[in-house]
């Protein structure tokens, strides 16, 4: 079992930034790969980015450049950066963990980007 808890969201101007982090508990070792997705109000869940334990990244191409996360192993963390916040950014932000088995969810941060 993994367990995650994400912290960092909140309110924020547009243009302004925000950092996430996810704090992963459990059986680390079985980590394969850790990421953030999002899901804003009537729409599907999507991808921020992610990244592997030998940190790889991958990123939405429609983020990329604006979105940066890192990875802390000795810590167990992960951390996304986002910048140049736009009112579209709002939306719940859940930390991921996937273990080539089964995929770990956090409860969600609220990022509410205002105009």
């Amino acid at each position: 079992q993994v367990q995650l808890v994400e912290s960092g969201g909140g309110l924020v101007q547009a243009g302004g930034s925000l950092r996430l982090s996810c704090a992963a508990s459990g059986s680390i070792a079985s980590i394969i790969r850790m990421g953030w997705y999002r899901q804003a109000p009537g729409k599907q869940r999507e991808l921020v980015a992610t990244i592997t334990s030998g940190g790889t990244t991958n990123y939405s191409d429609s983020l990329k450049g604006r979105f940066t996360i890192s990875r802390d192993n000795a810590k167990n963390t992960v951390s996304l950066q986002a910048n140049s916040l736009k009112p579209e950014d709002t939306a719940v932000y859940y930390c991921n963990a996937w273990t080539g088995v089964r995929s770990y969810w956090g409860q969600g941060t609220q990022v509410t980007v205002s105009s």
